[in-house]
Protein backbone atom coordinates (compact mmCIF):
# COMPACT_ATOMS: atom_id res chain seq x y z
CA UNK A 1 0.00 0.00 0.00
CA UNK A 2 1.37 3.08 -1.06
CA UNK A 3 0.87 6.31 1.05
CA UNK A 4 1.75 9.87 0.62
CA UNK A 5 2.80 11.91 3.94
CA UNK A 6 3.40 15.67 3.64
CA UNK A 7 4.18 18.81 6.11
CA UNK A 8 3.34 22.40 4.87
CA UNK A 9 3.10 25.75 6.91
CA UNK A 10 0.46 27.26 5.48
CA UNK A 11 0.94 30.64 7.41
CA UNK A 12 -2.43 30.60 8.43
CA UNK A 13 -5.84 29.80 6.95
CA UNK A 14 -7.71 32.68 7.14
CA UNK A 15 -6.15 35.65 8.64
CA UNK A 16 -2.86 36.38 8.93
CA UNK A 17 -0.37 39.39 10.59
CA UNK A 18 -0.54 41.95 8.38
CA UNK A 19 3.35 42.62 8.74
CA UNK A 20 3.91 39.36 6.11
CA UNK A 21 1.97 41.22 3.11
CA UNK A 22 4.53 44.56 3.71
CA UNK A 23 6.44 44.27 0.20
CA UNK A 24 8.93 46.27 1.56
CA UNK A 25 10.90 43.14 2.96
CA UNK A 26 13.76 46.30 5.20
CA UNK A 27 10.41 46.94 7.03
CA UNK A 28 8.62 44.13 7.40
CA UNK A 29 12.11 42.63 8.96
CA UNK A 30 12.64 45.51 11.07
CA UNK A 31 9.07 45.08 12.45
CA UNK A 32 9.37 41.44 12.74
CA UNK A 33 13.09 41.97 14.50
CA UNK A 34 11.38 44.24 17.05
CA UNK A 35 8.45 42.56 17.37
CA UNK A 36 10.60 39.09 17.99
CA UNK A 37 12.85 41.15 20.64
CA UNK A 38 9.48 42.37 22.33
CA UNK A 39 8.36 38.96 23.30
CA UNK A 40 11.78 38.02 24.53
CA UNK A 41 12.26 40.86 26.81
CA UNK A 42 8.71 40.38 27.77
CA UNK A 43 9.16 36.76 28.99
CA UNK A 44 12.16 37.87 31.42
CA UNK A 45 11.08 37.03 35.06
CA UNK A 46 12.53 40.25 35.92
CA UNK A 47 12.46 43.49 34.18
CA UNK A 48 15.85 45.62 34.65
CA UNK A 49 15.82 49.40 33.74
CA UNK A 50 17.67 48.90 30.37
CA UNK A 51 14.65 46.11 29.91
CA UNK A 52 12.02 48.43 30.80
CA UNK A 53 13.70 51.07 28.36
CA UNK A 54 14.25 49.10 25.23
CA UNK A 55 10.36 47.96 25.76
CA UNK A 56 9.28 51.26 26.23
CA UNK A 57 11.06 52.43 23.33
CA UNK A 58 9.70 49.77 21.02
CA UNK A 59 6.03 50.50 21.97
CA UNK A 60 6.30 53.95 21.09
CA UNK A 61 8.06 53.49 18.06
CA UNK A 62 5.73 50.93 16.83
CA UNK A 63 2.46 53.42 18.36
CA UNK A 64 1.92 49.80 20.21
CA UNK A 65 0.00 51.76 22.93
CA UNK A 66 -2.77 53.17 19.77
CA UNK A 67 -5.72 51.27 20.21
CA UNK A 68 -7.77 53.40 17.47
CA UNK A 69 -9.76 51.67 14.87
CA UNK A 70 -7.25 53.08 12.07
CA UNK A 71 -4.08 52.53 14.15
CA UNK A 72 -0.74 51.83 12.24
CA UNK A 73 0.47 49.69 14.75
CA UNK A 74 1.85 46.55 13.58
CA UNK A 75 1.34 44.60 16.65
CA UNK A 76 -0.27 44.88 19.80
CA UNK A 77 -0.43 43.77 23.60
CA UNK A 78 -3.14 41.95 24.74
CA UNK A 79 -3.61 42.48 28.78
CA UNK A 80 -6.35 40.61 30.08
CA UNK A 81 -8.98 42.51 31.35
CA UNK A 82 -10.77 42.14 34.85
CA UNK A 83 -7.22 41.62 36.71
CA UNK A 84 -5.86 45.28 36.79
CA UNK A 85 -2.53 44.53 36.58
CA UNK A 86 -1.07 46.25 33.53
CA UNK A 87 2.67 46.31 31.55
CA UNK A 88 2.74 49.95 31.14
CA UNK A 89 1.15 53.46 31.45
CA UNK A 90 0.78 56.04 28.65
CA UNK A 91 1.04 59.91 29.66
CA UNK A 92 1.43 63.21 28.10
CA UNK A 93 0.57 64.42 24.25
CA UNK A 94 -0.43 61.89 21.59
CA UNK A 95 2.00 63.30 19.20
CA UNK A 96 4.65 62.65 21.51
CA UNK A 97 3.68 60.30 24.52
CA UNK A 98 5.47 58.80 27.31
CA UNK A 99 5.64 54.77 27.82
CA UNK A 100 5.82 53.87 31.63
CA UNK A 101 6.73 50.59 32.27
CA UNK A 102 5.11 49.73 35.37
CA UNK A 103 5.61 46.18 35.93
CA UNK A 104 8.80 44.74 37.12
CA UNK A 105 8.83 41.01 35.68
CA UNK A 106 6.44 38.49 34.26
CA UNK A 107 4.49 37.48 36.60
CA UNK A 108 3.21 41.46 37.26
CA UNK A 109 0.89 41.35 34.46
CA UNK A 110 -1.16 38.58 32.70
CA UNK A 111 -0.89 39.24 28.66
CA UNK A 112 1.05 38.33 25.75
CA UNK A 113 2.14 40.90 22.61
CA UNK A 114 0.12 39.74 19.41
CA UNK A 115 0.70 40.47 15.83
CA UNK A 116 -2.28 42.21 13.94
CA UNK A 117 -3.91 40.42 11.75
CA UNK A 118 -5.87 41.19 8.58
CA UNK A 119 -8.40 38.88 6.80
CA UNK A 120 -5.98 37.29 3.58
CA UNK A 121 -8.10 37.59 0.19
CA UNK A 122 -9.78 35.07 -0.81
CA UNK A 123 -7.14 34.29 -3.52
CA UNK A 124 -4.38 33.70 -1.13
CA UNK A 125 -7.19 31.40 0.76
CA UNK A 126 -8.00 29.36 -2.57
CA UNK A 127 -4.29 29.12 -3.34
CA UNK A 128 -3.25 27.70 0.02
CA UNK A 129 -5.95 25.40 -0.57
CA UNK A 130 -4.70 24.74 -4.27
CA UNK A 131 -1.24 23.83 -2.91
CA UNK A 132 -3.33 21.10 -0.77
CA UNK A 133 -5.07 19.47 -3.49
CA UNK A 134 -1.34 19.53 -5.17
CA UNK A 135 0.21 17.70 -3.18
CA UNK A 136 -2.99 15.48 -2.13
CA UNK A 137 -1.44 13.82 0.73
CA UNK A 138 -3.12 11.10 2.83
CA UNK A 139 -1.73 12.48 5.86
CA UNK A 140 -0.65 16.05 5.95
CA UNK A 141 0.25 18.18 8.89
CA UNK A 142 -0.69 21.78 8.79
CA UNK A 143 1.55 24.34 10.71
CA UNK A 144 0.05 27.93 11.46
CA UNK A 145 -3.87 27.09 11.71
CA UNK A 146 -5.66 29.42 13.56
CA UNK A 147 -7.68 26.74 15.52
CA UNK A 148 -9.85 23.45 15.30
CA UNK A 149 -12.91 24.92 13.23
CA UNK A 150 -11.21 27.36 11.12
CA UNK A 151 -9.14 24.11 10.22
CA UNK A 152 -12.68 22.15 9.39
CA UNK A 153 -13.87 25.15 7.73
CA UNK A 154 -11.59 25.41 5.25
CA UNK A 155 -11.04 21.71 4.65
CA UNK A 156 -15.14 21.57 4.06
CA UNK A 157 -15.77 24.67 2.42
CA UNK A 158 -12.35 25.65 0.66
CA UNK A 159 -10.51 22.52 -0.18
CA UNK A 160 -13.64 20.74 -0.51
CA UNK A 161 -16.88 23.00 -2.36
CA UNK A 162 -14.54 25.75 -4.04
CA UNK A 163 -11.68 23.36 -5.42
CA UNK A 164 -14.43 20.38 -5.37
CA UNK A 165 -11.32 18.89 -4.00
CA UNK A 166 -12.37 15.81 -2.06
CA UNK A 167 -12.05 16.61 1.53
CA UNK A 168 -10.32 14.58 4.17
CA UNK A 169 -12.43 12.70 6.51
CA UNK A 170 -10.84 13.29 9.75
CA UNK A 171 -9.08 16.77 10.81
CA UNK A 172 -7.88 17.54 13.85
CA UNK A 173 -6.22 20.40 15.66
CA UNK A 174 -5.65 21.09 20.00
CA UNK A 175 -5.61 24.15 20.83
CA UNK A 176 -1.74 25.41 22.57
CA UNK A 177 -0.38 27.51 24.83
CA UNK A 178 0.57 29.92 22.46
CA UNK A 179 -1.91 32.30 22.04
CA UNK A 180 -1.33 34.06 18.32
CA UNK A 181 -3.50 31.28 15.90
CA UNK A 182 -0.42 29.27 14.80
CA UNK A 183 -1.04 25.75 16.09
CA UNK A 184 -0.34 22.67 14.48
CA UNK A 185 -2.96 20.77 13.04
CA UNK A 186 -3.36 17.43 11.28
CA UNK A 187 -5.58 16.27 7.84
CA UNK A 188 -5.89 12.64 7.41
CA UNK A 189 -7.63 10.30 4.96
CA UNK A 190 -6.77 7.38 7.63
CA UNK A 191 -8.92 7.10 11.49
CA UNK A 192 -6.84 9.73 14.07
CA UNK A 193 -7.31 7.46 17.32
CA UNK A 194 -5.62 8.99 19.39
CA UNK A 195 -3.63 12.76 19.77
CA UNK A 196 -1.56 14.14 23.02
CA UNK A 197 -0.19 17.68 23.55
CA UNK A 198 3.52 17.94 24.95
CA UNK A 199 3.21 21.67 25.88
CA UNK A 200 5.47 21.17 29.80
CA UNK A 201 8.78 19.71 30.09
CA UNK A 202 8.18 17.96 33.54
CA UNK A 203 12.30 18.41 34.41
CA UNK A 204 11.41 21.60 35.04
CA UNK A 205 9.14 21.65 37.30
CA UNK A 206 6.12 22.52 34.90
CA UNK A 207 7.82 25.48 33.45
CA UNK A 208 6.63 26.06 29.94
CA UNK A 209 9.33 25.25 27.19
CA UNK A 210 7.73 24.98 24.48
CA UNK A 211 6.24 28.56 23.11
CA UNK A 212 4.71 26.18 20.63
CA UNK A 213 2.93 22.64 21.60
CA UNK A 214 4.18 19.30 20.26
CA UNK A 215 0.93 17.47 19.11
CA UNK A 216 1.74 13.69 19.15
CA UNK A 217 -0.95 12.27 16.22
CA UNK A 218 -1.81 8.52 16.58
CA UNK A 219 -3.02 7.69 12.65
CA UNK A 220 -4.12 3.78 12.10
CA UNK A 221 -3.28 3.28 8.48
CA UNK A 222 -4.74 -0.50 7.74
CA UNK A 223 -5.18 -0.96 11.27
CA UNK A 224 -1.53 -0.68 11.89
CA UNK A 225 -0.33 2.53 14.47
CA UNK A 226 1.45 5.59 12.76
CA UNK A 227 2.61 8.41 14.56
CA UNK A 228 3.44 11.81 13.97
CA UNK A 229 4.94 14.42 15.79
CA UNK A 230 4.25 17.89 14.62
CA UNK A 231 6.68 20.89 15.25
CA UNK A 232 7.07 24.87 15.07
CA UNK A 233 10.31 25.38 16.61
CA UNK A 234 10.39 29.14 17.38
CA UNK A 235 11.49 32.00 14.39
CA UNK A 236 15.18 32.74 13.71
CA UNK A 237 14.14 36.16 13.71
CA UNK A 238 15.19 37.87 16.58
CA UNK A 239 17.79 34.98 18.04
CA UNK A 240 15.99 31.93 19.89
CA UNK A 241 18.38 29.59 19.29
CA UNK A 242 18.63 28.29 22.53
CA UNK A 243 14.79 27.88 23.20
CA UNK A 244 14.94 25.63 20.02
CA UNK A 245 17.93 23.77 20.69
CA UNK A 246 15.59 22.88 24.06
CA UNK A 247 12.80 21.94 22.19
CA UNK A 248 14.67 19.56 19.93
CA UNK A 249 16.11 17.96 22.88
CA UNK A 250 12.65 16.98 23.96
CA UNK A 251 11.01 16.69 20.75
CA UNK A 252 13.79 14.04 20.68
CA UNK A 253 12.73 12.48 24.05
CA UNK A 254 9.04 12.43 22.44
CA UNK A 255 10.48 10.57 19.65
CA UNK A 256 12.52 7.67 21.44
CA UNK A 257 9.44 7.41 23.55
CA UNK A 258 7.54 6.74 21.01
CA UNK A 259 9.75 4.42 19.26
CA UNK A 260 9.60 2.39 21.92
CA UNK A 261 5.68 2.55 21.63
CA UNK A 262 5.80 1.60 17.47
CA UNK A 263 8.72 1.31 14.63
CA UNK A 264 6.54 3.68 12.53
CA UNK A 265 6.93 7.46 13.94
CA UNK A 266 7.59 10.34 11.78
CA UNK A 267 8.88 14.05 13.15
CA UNK A 268 7.49 16.93 10.83
CA UNK A 269 6.80 20.49 10.65
CA UNK A 270 8.47 23.49 10.23
CA UNK A 271 11.64 23.44 12.72
CA UNK A 272 13.01 27.29 11.54
CA UNK A 273 16.84 25.98 11.29
CA UNK A 274 19.28 24.51 8.61
CA UNK A 275 20.42 20.95 8.30
CA UNK A 276 23.85 21.43 10.06
CA UNK A 277 22.20 23.52 13.37
CA UNK A 278 22.31 22.11 16.25
CA UNK A 279 18.82 22.09 17.08
CA UNK A 280 18.37 19.54 13.55
CA UNK A 281 21.23 17.94 14.58
CA UNK A 282 19.96 16.72 17.56
CA UNK A 283 17.05 14.74 15.94
CA UNK A 284 19.47 13.57 13.01
CA UNK A 285 21.83 12.42 15.52
CA UNK A 286 19.18 10.59 16.73
CA UNK A 287 18.62 8.16 14.11
CA UNK A 288 15.99 10.14 12.07
CA UNK A 289 16.56 10.51 8.35
CA UNK A 290 15.17 13.66 6.34
CA UNK A 291 13.30 13.15 3.47
CA UNK A 292 14.96 15.82 0.74
CA UNK A 293 18.25 13.88 1.58
CA UNK A 294 16.45 10.76 -0.13
CA UNK A 295 18.02 9.77 -3.20
CA UNK A 296 14.96 10.26 -4.78
CA UNK A 297 14.67 13.96 -4.41
CA UNK A 298 16.66 16.01 -6.65
CA UNK A 299 15.74 19.97 -6.41
CA UNK A 300 16.65 22.89 -4.61
CA UNK A 301 17.86 22.67 -0.73
CA UNK A 302 15.26 25.20 0.91
CA UNK A 303 11.81 25.08 1.29
CA UNK A 304 11.23 28.61 2.20
CA UNK A 305 10.87 31.60 -0.52
CA UNK A 306 13.27 30.81 -3.39
CA UNK A 307 14.32 28.08 -1.92
CA UNK A 308 17.80 27.73 -3.59
CA UNK A 309 20.10 27.54 -0.81
CA UNK A 310 20.81 25.89 2.44
CA UNK A 311 20.03 28.44 4.83
CA UNK A 312 16.38 27.90 3.24
CA UNK A 313 15.99 24.72 4.43
CA UNK A 314 12.97 24.84 7.40
CA UNK A 315 11.05 22.11 7.00
CA UNK A 316 11.20 18.51 7.87
CA UNK A 317 9.58 15.42 7.69
CA UNK A 318 11.95 13.13 9.33
CA UNK A 319 11.52 9.36 9.76
CA UNK A 320 12.20 6.41 12.27
CA UNK A 321 14.36 3.76 10.48
CA UNK A 322 12.25 1.46 9.30
CA UNK A 323 10.18 4.10 7.41
CA UNK A 324 12.84 5.20 6.05
CA UNK A 325 13.48 1.89 4.87
CA UNK A 326 9.89 2.01 2.65
CA UNK A 327 10.50 5.86 1.52
CA UNK A 328 10.01 5.44 -2.44
CA UNK A 329 9.96 9.32 -3.29
CA UNK A 330 10.44 13.02 -2.13
CA UNK A 331 8.78 16.22 -3.82
CA UNK A 332 8.53 19.78 -2.88
CA UNK A 333 5.80 21.83 -4.17
CA UNK A 334 6.04 25.53 -4.07
CA UNK A 335 4.22 26.30 -6.80
CA UNK A 336 2.14 28.57 -4.23
CA UNK A 337 4.98 30.61 -2.98
CA UNK A 338 5.49 33.90 -4.78
CA UNK A 339 9.83 33.57 -6.37
CA UNK A 340 9.08 34.89 -9.87
CA UNK A 341 13.08 35.27 -10.23
CA UNK A 342 13.66 31.80 -9.36
CA UNK A 343 10.27 29.47 -10.57
CA UNK A 344 7.43 29.71 -11.95
CA UNK A 345 4.46 29.91 -9.81
CA UNK A 346 0.31 29.02 -9.87
CA UNK A 347 -1.09 31.56 -12.23
CA UNK A 348 -3.28 32.62 -9.63
CA UNK A 349 -0.01 33.61 -7.16
CA UNK A 350 0.84 37.22 -8.41
CA UNK A 351 2.11 38.70 -5.71
CA UNK A 352 3.18 38.03 -2.06
CA UNK A 353 -0.40 39.07 -1.36
CA UNK A 354 -1.70 36.68 -2.80
CA UNK A 355 0.58 33.92 -2.27
CA UNK A 356 -0.31 30.49 -0.40
CA UNK A 357 2.35 31.33 1.87
CA UNK A 358 6.50 31.93 2.09
CA UNK A 359 6.96 28.20 2.61
CA UNK A 360 6.50 25.04 0.57
CA UNK A 361 4.67 21.66 0.88
CA UNK A 362 6.94 18.79 1.21
CA UNK A 363 5.85 14.98 1.12
CA UNK A 364 7.20 12.02 0.17
CA UNK A 365 5.76 8.70 -0.70
CA UNK A 366 6.30 5.41 1.54
CA UNK A 367 5.47 1.62 0.70
CA UNK A 368 3.58 0.36 4.13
Amino acid sequence: MSIRIGTFNAENLFRRPKVFSLEDDARRDKILSDFNELVSLLEKDTYEPADKQRIAAIIKEHQVHNGEKDSPRPFFINELKGTGAKLFTVSGPPADPAITIVADGRGDWPGWAELVRGDLSWTAVQNTARVVAEVNADILLMVEAEDRLTLERFNDNVLGETLGHQPYAFNLLIDGNDPRGIDVGILSRHPITSVRSHMFDPGQGGRRLFSRDCPEFEIAVNGTPLWILGNHFKSKRGGGGGLRARQAQRVREIYEAALRRSERVVVAGDLNDFMASPPVRTLLDAGLKDAMTHPTYTGDPGTHGPGTGDDDKLDYLMFSPKLWDRVEHVEVERRGIWAPRTFKSFPTVTSKATQASDHAALYADLDL
